[in-house]
C-alpha cells in the first residue's frame, strides 16, 4: 500500500482541512493509499529541508511550499515540474479558475511547479463596532479635533492606535508579528517600504531597500511597539497566527495582516464576531505614498525524488477541485479558486472574501522572483530582529549593513 508523505507549516487550517481531503482521496481511489503529515515550523523546514537540499531527498512526495521559496526550490532542481502531467490531465477549470496572479506564484521561468492551496494576501482588518461608537468618536474628536475614521494613512493610523491603546483594560491600538522567523516581520518592512514609494530591488535587480523611503518604514515600525507603545510588547515574540488570533480575542482595534485571519475574527466563538470590517492598508501621506498591499500563497507541489510523484499529481488535483478548495476555507484556511471567492455561502461567513478577488486581480506586489530571495530574505530578516526586537543597530546601521549584504549576494 503506498503511503504518501507530505512536510508543510503547522496551522489547525491546513491540517484540518489535508485531514478532510486526504480522506476523500483514499476513499476515491482505485489502489490503496495511506498518507503521513510532518508540519514544521517554517524556519525548520527552511533550515533542514531547503538549506539542505533534504526536500528532494525521497522522504516526502508533497510539499506545501511557500511561494517565497519556489524559485530557489524550482532553481535548484528540487521540484517535479508539472506542466507535462497538466497537460494531459489538468485540475478542473485550470487555469481560468484561479486568478493570474496566484498561478504566477507556483511557476518560475515559465514553468509550472505547483497549484495554488492558500492564499493572502494582506489586507486592513478593524473592529468596526469601535469606529461606530458614539462614545468613541465623541471622546476621539475632544482629544484629536477631527472626527474619528478608519484611517487612511499612517499618521491617521499612529492616532488612531494610541487612543485605543488602553493597556490596564487589556486592548491595543494595533498588533504586529515582528518574531524573526522570516516571515511576517520582513513582509511588514516590506509593507511599510511599498507604501512610502520604496522598492527592495530596483529594476536591475539591484538592493534599494536603504533608502530615506527604507529609513522611515524600519523606524515607523520599530516605534509601533517600542516607542509610540500601540502594539503589545510580546508583538517581538509573536508570529502570524498568534498576531490573527490576538486580534480575534479582541486584544486589538486594527491590524494588518493576511485576509485568511478574518476568518478567525468570524468565528463565531472569537471576541471580534460580528464586529470586524476591512479595507485598504494605509499609505503614506506623501506624493509617492500608496495604498498597496503583498500576496503571497502556498502551493501543493511534488519534491523531486518523491517515492509516488504521479499519485502525489493526483492528490494535487484531487485537493485543487471546487469541493475542496471550498473545505479549505470551511477548515479556516483561504481557499484560492474564483469560484470559493464567489460563492454565496463563503461570502456570508467569511465577509472578507468579498475583496480578494478585487486585491488579486488588481495591482498586488510580490517579493523578487529570484532563486536568491531566501538568502536575501534571511539578511532582510536579521536586519529586522537586530533594530527591532534585540535592538543592537540603528535604523540606518542595520540598513546600511543588510544592503551590503544583499550586495554581496546578488553581485
Amino acid at each position: 500500500m503506498p503511503t504518501l508523505r507530505l512536510v508543510g507549516r503547522p496551522f489547525e487550517g491546513f491540517e484540518n482541512a489535508l485531514q478532510r481531503q486526504m480522506d476523500s482521496f483514499a476513499a476515491s481511489v482505485d489502489a490503496d493509499v495511506t498518507f503521513e503529515r510532518d508540519h514544521r515550523p517554517l524556519p525548520e523546514i527552511h533550515e533542514e529541508l531547503l538549506d539542505t537540499g533534504d526536500i528532494a531527498d525521497g522522504r516526502y512526495d508533497l510539499f506545501l511550499c511557500l511561494s517565497d521559496w519556489l524559485p530557489m526550490a524550482a532553481d535548484a532542481g528540487y521540484l517535479e515540474p508539472l506542466d507535462d502531467r497538466m497537460a494531459a490531465d489538468p485540475p478542473e477549470d485550470w487555469p481560468e479558475g484561479w486568478a493570474e496572479s496566484l498561478r504566477g506564484l507556483m511557476a518560475y521561468d515559465g514553468t509550472t511547479y505547483g497549484v495554488p492551496y492558500h492564499d493572502g494576501p494582506e489586507i486592513f482588518h478593524y473592529r468596526e463596532d469601535c469606529f461606530e461608537s458614539v462614545d468613541e468618536q465623541r471622546a476621539f474628536r475632544e482629544a484629536y479635533g477631527r472626527p474619528l475614521s478608519v484611517p487612511r494613512t499612517w499618521d491617521e493610523f499612529l492616532e488612531v492606535a494610541s487612543f485605543f491603546t488602553r493597556p490596564d483594560e487589556d486592548m491595543w491600538g494595533t498588533v504586529v508579528a515582528a518574531k524573526p522567523d522570516g516571515h511576517n516581520d520582513v513582509y511588514d518592512f516590506a509593507i511599510h517600504l511599498w507604501s512610502r514609494g520604496g522598492q527592495l530591488l530596483d529594476d536591475e535587480g539591484t538592493p534599494a531597500f536603504d533608502s530615506p523611503e527604507g529609513r522611515e518604514a524600519l523606524q515607523y515600525y520599530h516605534d509601533l511597539i517600542h516607542e509610540h507603545e500601540v502594539a503589545p510588547p510580546e508583538s517581538v515574540e509573536m508570529e502570524s497566527v498568534e498576531t490573527g488570533q490576538f486580534y480575534a480575542d479582541g486584544k486589538a482595534a486594527m491590524m494588518w495582516n493576511w485576509s485568511g485571519f478574518g476568518a478567525m475574527a468570524e468565528d463565531p466563538d472569537s471576541a471580534a464576531f460580528g464586529r470586524t470590517n476591512y479595507g485598504l492598508i494605509p499609505r503614506a501621506d506623501a506624493a509617492a505614498g500608496e495604498h498597496t498591499s503583498l500576496t503571497v500563497c502556498y502551493g501543493l507541489t511534488v519534491p523531486a525524488g518523491a517515492e509516488h510523484p504521479d499519485l502525489a499529481y493526483d492528490f494535487i488535483r484531487h485537493a485543487a477541485s471546487p469541493e475542496n478548495d471550498r473545505i479549505t476555507t470551511q477548515e479556516g484556511a483561504s481557499g484560492t479558486r474564483f469560484s470559493t471567492w464567489r460563492d454565496p455561502e463563503i461570502l456570508r461567513s467569511n465577509t472578507f472574501y468579498s475583496i480578494l478577488e478585487e486585491v488579486n486581480t488588481g495591482p498586488v506586489n510580490t517579493l523578487p522572483r529570484i532563486p536568491e530571495y531566501t538568502e536575501l530574505n534571511e539578511i532582510l530578516n536579521e536586519m529586522v530582529e537586530a533594530v527591532v526586537v534585540d535592538r543592537s543597530m540603528s535604523v540606518e546601521d542595520g540598513l546600511a549593513e543588510a544592503d551590503e549584504r544583499a550586495r554581496a549576494l546578488l553581485e
